[in-house]
């Protein structure tokens, strides 16, 4: 669950005039001023009569005037705006629009939001009724297209009196600095994990397996083929016979997170939402995102489970340089600071260096751990790089190494050609498939966890294979 704190602070402002004379007549006033005409039309016979017309528009318009005066000036009215919840993708994130009109008279207000595209498409127009001394609230939803930080601006309104002669115009400077979230998984699939991971454990409380890992557990006399490193000198002294430490498997690991940041991770994919992700405001639409997108948003899920089964969990983002680095930790406060590290997480144009990555991270972890590594393989002649980074990784770690693949190309692939052109597309992606069967296929030779995913399976099967390594106590 995550903490309310991550909410957007809402934000207060009152209003100003939206230009020098920002005010003007409104459809009900010019339709008035039209129907004046009519009087040319019986001026035909009787010149006199024409005049009635110059008679009647100056009355709409002392009327529009003095109507104009009862409004309340701009600064008399004030907006504020608050978050219903933390932005993230795949999700709804309600908005509200409070007026408050210090006024003396009842307002008909209409209300653009001028939101980034990253929230919102097309700013959205509500239409509101605030009475004087009560604040009036507008309510909306929008869903977050793209993770990271993002500015919002000015709230522009327009409002008129229940008359509806003239309006006034206005704008209120509710800027604010929004960050979205990687997609939180709140929903039945991500509670089948952690009953999954209750079972274990209780299993394993149950097992007792003693004598295995370094996680100490008790005290027993020494035996003949102990290791003398395990000889607890303090408790020999004060007993005067041998005593050995014992250990138990350890129920506390470290698990990193290894998001490959370059240019592989910026193209975007269509998939459609699982059939167990909650998801219930977005429907059945596919989720076009990068697949840096998917990988943080696995990234969550998996440091929720982590965090949950007792595990330490830490975070490297790389590209170029180093972009998010957290070490091991535990907490409620240690998940979010990782949630804001994904949020800030962004892809970059060029390629991203491996090498540097796997050196400084052994440097951080000398002790064995488990290694998510999220990243894509290079279309290269040669070995791409980041397969000798896990190489690196596997002589001291155990790796979990998953290469997201590209719907588009494994479609091309299992599709019949109809036409020379769609046998050489079909040739190439049947090609770049083997090749990267191939160098999956000599990383689990040397002992690494492989997965080949398209972007919809990925959060899904990496928790299941964590599982795996839990239960099989490989770290």
């Amino acid at each position: 669950m995550i903490a309310p704190t991550l909410h957007p602070v809402p934000v207060r402002a009152a209003c100003e005039p939206r230009r020098r004379w920002g005010f003007g007549l409104t459809p009900r006033t010019i339709g008035l001023l039209t129907a004046g005409f009519l009087w040319l039309i019986p001026g035909f016979w009787q010149g006199n009569l024409s005049y009635a017309m110059v008679a009647w528009d100056g009355l709409v318009l002392l009327a529009a005037l003095l109507d104009g005066r009862r409004l309340p000036r701009a600064g008399e009215l004030s907006l504020s705006r608050s978050w219903a919840n933390a932005p993230a993708l795949d999700s709804e994130t309600g908005i509200e629009l409070t007026v408050e009109n210090r006024g003396r008279v009842v307002v008909e207000c209409r209300l653009v939001d001028d939101l980034p595209p990253a929230l919102c498409p097309q700013p959205e127009t509500l239409r509101v009724t605030a009475f004087p001394r009560v604040a009036a609230t507008a309510r909306y939803r929008v869903e977050p297209r793209e993770r990271g930080d993002c500015d919002t601006g000015w709230v522009y309104v327009r409002y008129r009196s229940p008359l509806g002669l003239l309006e006034r115009w206005a704008k209120a400077r509710l800027v604010q600095r929004v960050r979205v979230y990687p997609a939180l998984r709140k929903g039945e699939e991500q509670q089948i994990f952690l009953a999954r991971s209750r079972q274990m454990d209780l299993q394993l409380r149950r097992a007792q397996q003693r004598g295995l890992g370094r996680d100490f557990e008790s005290l027993r006399d020494y035996r003949e083929g102990d290791d003398l490193r395990d000889i607890c000198w303090t408790a020999t002294a004060r007993r005067g016979s041998p005593i050995a430490r014992q250990y138990q498997t350890e129920r506390s690991q470290a698990v990193w997170i290894v998001l490959d940041c370059g240019r592989l991770m910026r193209s975007r994919v269509a998939a459609a939402p699982s059939r167990l992700s909650a998801l219930p405001l977005t429907g059945d639409k596919p989720r076009i995102h990068s697949k840096l997108d998917f990988a943080c948003t696995t990234a969550v899920s998996l440091a929720q489970l982590a965090l949950y089964s007792g595990d330490r969990v830490g975070l490297l983002a790389y590209g170029q340089g180093m972009q998010q680095r957290l070490l091991p930790g535990r907490g409620a406060a240690h998940l979010r600071q990782l949630i804001e590290s994904l949020a800030q997480v962004h892809a970059e144009s060029g390629e991203a260096d491996h090498l540097r990555a796997t050196a400084a991270l052994n440097r951080w972890q000398p002790r064995r751990a488990l290694i998510l590594w999220v990243t894509d393989l290079a279309e290269t002649s040669m070995r791409p790089e980041v397969i000798d980074g896990a190489m690196q990784l596997l002589r001291r770690h155990v790796l979990l190494f998953v290469a997201m693949a590209q719907p588009e190309v494994e479609r091309i692939a299992q599709r019949t050609p109809e036409d020379v052109e769609q046998m050489f597309l079909a040739a190439a992606a049947q090609q770049m498939a083997s090749r990267r069967e191939l160098l999956l296929a000599r990383l689990h030779e040397q002992g690494a966890l492989t997965l080949d995913l398209n972007p919809e399976a990925l959060t899904s099967r990496v928790l299941n294979q964590y599982l795996s390594v839990k239960e099989r106590a490989m770290v």
